[in-house]
């Protein structure tokens, strides 16, 4: 999986994508989680040329300082939270080398959409095992290819720009995978109902400053995803 993240160096900042990171062969002390500082060693991505992209040394990964609330969180993020994903997508459309990754804060958040994942597709079934069979890059852990979640999920928002159609963007957070499984075998109604319940109407509620993490596609610079959701409460 790729991971987003923020490079705090001295002096160097900005957005960073770490990939590949096979979350289920890493081992404490290793097992980061998610708005815990990082140090690693990494280097530009020699198959992908958008500039965030870096590919980890994961033996090098050592674990720092956990922020566990969003009062710690919120100055770590704040500044790199932006208002227009039209701009973003202008930006894109008229340099393909531009942003991949950014913070949008939506205007309204219209509706999560929810529907049966089919399974992978060939190319992504391909890239998987690919990946799988990369044995030099991890010494232990799970090997087998990753299966699809049951539920794959849209976000439909409009962002603050003034003639903003609106965005519909897969939701690609981990988080949200991890959600669904961890109801087991809970009928399909109310497992949607839950994931309602907690990626809408609590994350994106009146009361949260809600902000999303989004970046685009390697092939596809023009498409961008939902990768998580920033939903500190408001002031």
């Amino acid at each position: 999986m790729c991971v987003a993240a923020l490079r705090i160096d001295p002096g160097t900042s900005g957005w960073i994508r770490l990939y590949p990171i096979n979350f289920r062969a890493l081992e404490d002390p290793q097992a980061f989680r998610k708005y815990e500082i990082i140090t690693v060693e990494a280097k530009p991505a020699t198959q992908d040329s958008r500039p965030e992209s870096w590919r980890p040394n994961i033996g090098s990964l050592t674990r720092g300082r956990y922020l566990s609330t969003w009062e710690k969180r919120v100055p770590w993020i704040s500044d790199y939270i932006e208002d227009s994903m039209c701009h973003l997508l202008q930006e894109v459309r008229e340099n393909p080398a531009a942003r991949s990754l950014a913070a949008i804060r939506p205007a309204e958040v219209d509706d999560l959409i929810i529907e049966r994942h089919p399974g992978w597709t060939p190319e992504e079934t391909a890239k998987i095992e690919a990946y799988v069979r990369q044995l030099d890059l991890f010494d232990q852990g799970p090997r087998r290819p990753l299966e699809a979640p049951r539920f794959k999920a849209w976000y439909r928002y409009r962002c603050h720009a003034p003639a903003c159609p609106g965005h519909r963007q897969g939701l690609l957070d981990w988080e949200f995978v991890a959600h669904q499984r961890n109801m087991g075998n809970r009928d399909d109604a109310e497992i949607c109902a839950e994931l309602r319940k907690r990626w809408l109407e609590h994350m994106c509620g009146a009361d949260r400053d809600t902000a999303f993490y989004v970046g685009n596609q390697a092939k596809r610079r023009h498409v961008f995803s939902v990768l998580g959701v920033f939903y500190p409460s408001r002031a």
